[in-house]
């Protein structure tokens, strides 16, 4: 079979290599390296593109991949990166990167409100891959005295990235552009199996009436036999996640669940905080990580299983956002991701407590945390449920 002819499945991909990778330093290295070992086609799909050293250097290796011949497609979201400057999006289109915005403010033919391409993935030649949380940006890369924020991404190398190249063209091409997906469709040359690792692309977008990240994350409170850890940015998981949550802790599940200590939304985080009491009255262990800004989205099962990609722990994701994941299904890795998320823990959180939380904030805070967990638990109504079914 080559790799082109992979169809779309909730089978798990076998016979893939994988590795983890955290944001920063390592990955633009290994985003890099892999831009500069593309034969034939290269697909870059990111939420927020920004015009600074980061986004500069990217540009520059895209470029420089165009000269050698290869065919470069660049999507960003319309919303998270309409700061581009005309002249930077010019000049990567001069050089010969085809790029676009999915659905552009104001400009989209068919525009659902709060429904944005929240996809950080890499695709090179249908072989190699790299999904993850981290965006092209100064922010999630490791610049002088400033570390980036933490983040990860999975390296990934095998017949699963010929999956993964397919979707990139269904994103990419417009719904409307059913020859123009026909024509980007590529056989590539079969290679022989990369490793052990089996992958499962998973993604949710409702406009598609896809919702499987959110049916890993419940498969994996249901079939937990003794422990989870999650690691979320914007954790504010909704009903449905709640009663599993809810569930595995009375199943005595070692639940342990890493959020942000400094967030960048701060009115999130303030939410956020306001579900404290609830998570550790069902002994559910809560860190709060303090080194930097926390970013990443990963979760892991009893040393068997991991997801890692885009999404986040709440309604936007669950209900609005086009988000993607992969499940790893894979002991080894899995036992290797456990390790490092412990090692955080151990030496880059804190601890929290209820005991701790009852002390840290009064009640003029904690009134604070009750107002912006409905506020923003009504603005996640507006951009899910309502304009859903609009």
């Amino acid at each position: 079979m080559s790799r082109g002819s992979i169809k779309q499945s909730k089978a798990y991909i076998p016979h893939n290599k994988v590795k983890l990778v955290r944001g920063g330093r390592a990955y633009f290295t290994a985003l890099t390296r892999l831009i500069n070992q593309a034969q034939h086609v290269i697909h870059l799909q990111v939420y927020i593109y920004s015009a600074d050293e980061t986004g500069q250097q990217v540009a520059s290796v895209l470029k420089e991949a165009v000269r050698r011949g290869v065919t470069v497609y660049l999507l960003a979201d319309g919303y998270a990166s309409k700061e581009l400057p005309t002249a930077f999006i010019k000049e990567m289109q001069t050089a010969g990167v085809n790029f676009r915005f999915f659905e552009p403010i104001l400009k989209s033919e068919h525009f659902y409100f709060g429904r944005r391409m929240h996809h950080k993935v890499l695709v090179v030649d249908g072989y190699y891959g790299l999904v993850g949380g981290i965006n092209i940006s100064n922010r999630y890369n490791d610049l002088d005295d400033t570390p980036a924020w933490l983040d990860w991404a999975l390296y990934m190398e095998g017949p699963a990235a010929a999956a993964l190249h397919k979707i990139c063209i269904d994103v990419w091409a417009r719904p409307a552009q059913l020859a123009l997906k026909r024509s980007l469709q590529q056989e590539f040359p079969a290679l022989p199996p990369a490793g052990n690792s089996p992958l499962r692309i998973r993604r949710n977008d409702w406009v598609k009436s896809k919702n499987q990240i959110s049916r890993s994350y419940i498969d994996m409170l249901k079939k937990a036999t003794s422990s989870v850890i999650i690691m979320s940015g914007y954790f504010l998981p909704g009903t449905i996640i709640r009663h599993h949550l809810s569930r595995a802790a009375k199943r005595k599940i070692d639940i342990r669940v890493i959020v942000a200590e400094k967030s960048d939304v701060t009115l999130a985080k303030h939410a956020e905080r306001y579900m404290y009491r609830w998570l550790l009255k069902r002994d559910i262990k809560l860190y709060e990580y303090t080194r930097s800004v926390l970013h990443g989205k990963m979760a892991t099962r009893d040393k068997k299983w991991v997801t890692i990609g885009s999404y986040n722990v709440n309604d936007i994701s669950a209900y609005a956002s086009v988000e993607l994941n992969i499940d790893v299904n894979d002991a080894e890795f899995a036992t290797h991701v456990q390790q490092q998320l412990e090692s955080i823990m151990d030496n880059d959180c804190v601890l929290v407590t209820e005991e701790d939380y009852n002390k840290k904030y009064n009640f003029f805070q904690r009134f604070i945390q009750y107002c912006s967990y409905w506020l923003v638990r009504i603005i996640f109504y507006l951009f899910t449920f309502y304009f859903k079914q609009r």
